[in-house]
């Protein structure tokens, strides 16, 4: 089928990114949140973004001004249901995902192709609670959306092929590069990166190393861009404790533990940069690490 327009339902970090490339890519989009100031601080958000580019010579003037006139908010989820594509990107809990699918799914067309952006948990289990399991996909764009270049697709058991051409045409569109997936916990990318994550704070547990030591360590031993705790810090520890709850409670695997100290940091609200505090304390001029 032909796409020609997408509902994004979310508007934060990853939904208005989804919204900002959809757009640039000359779909009609229609982002949703429940709440009015997210919807606000997004369109800001996506200003500021498109504005970074055309100062990088990355897009025209008018080519910002183009993909800002094809967004519009709401604030009415059912007003998603005319949409060609429809991309989930709500918070990590499968009972919000599940509430926002049994509302939406009565007002869709019968052609709609209904994806999540979730970073872990079972497309298959998600698109079995719709009325459209062969119409349901994984859509997972990296953080920041604008910037990263990967998008993992990921099937679920009853996913048909028309709907993965239709999604991969798309990802195609936006520039980017897909990555298919097979349903298995927390897909490719977090099945690799957040337990190295959760070993980087297992270190940090068991003294091994202070935050310093340990971000230094991967970034000039490694040659990693961002040290692991930085990373998490960037990701948000919640999301990360909630990857690593799915692993372990999906593989029954004792190595997918999270670590006992990212579930206290998450238990004092330290979440990371949204938060001000995380492994780093971004309160200050500069962040400095709070072990």
């Amino acid at each position: 089928m032909e796409i020609a327009s997408v509902g994004v339902i979310g508007a934060g970090q990853m939904g208005n990114g989804i919204a900002h490339v959809c757009a640039l890519a000359g779909y009609d989009v229609v982002l949703n949140d429940i709440n009015q100031e997210a919807l606000d601080r997004a369109m800001t958000q996506i200003d500021r973004n498109l504005a970074r580019q055309v100062s990088r010579s990355l897009i025209t003037e008018e080519d910002k001004q183009a993909a800002q006139a094809r967004i519009s908010t709401t604030m009415t989820l059912t007003d998603l249901g005319k949409m060609d594509l429809v991309i989930e990107a709500a918070t990590e809990r499968e009972t919000v995902k599940d509430a926002i699918f049994k509302e939406l799914v009565p007002h869709l067309k019968d052609d709609t192709i209904l994806t999540s952006n979730t970073s872990s948990i079972s497309i298959t289990r998600l698109a079995s609670r719709t009325d459209r399991p062969e119409k349901f996909m994984g859509f997972h764009f990296m953080n920041p959306v604008p910037v990263m270049q990967l998008v993992e697709l990921i099937r679920g058991i009853a996913t048909d092929e028309e709907t993965y051409k239709a999604c991969l045409a798309v990802v195609e569109r936006l520039g980017k590069t897909a990555s298919s997936a097979e349903d298995f916990p927390a897909f490719i990318v977090n099945r690799v990166l957040v337990p190295m994550i959760n070993e980087a704070v297992y270190v940090l547990y068991e003294g091994v190393g202070n935050v310093k030591s340990i971000d230094e360590a991967m970034k000039l031993g490694a040659n990693h861009p961002m040290g692991p705790l930085e990373l998490a810090d960037f990701i948000g520890l919640d999301t990360c404790l909630a990857i690593m709850n799915v692993l372990h409670d999906g593989l029954a695997d004792t190595k997918y533990r999270p670590c006992p100290l990212l579930t206290k940091y998450v238990e004092a609200g330290w979440l990371g940069r949204k938060a001000g505090r995380g492994f780093y304390d971004y309160r200050g001029d500069t962040p400095v690490p709070t072990r």
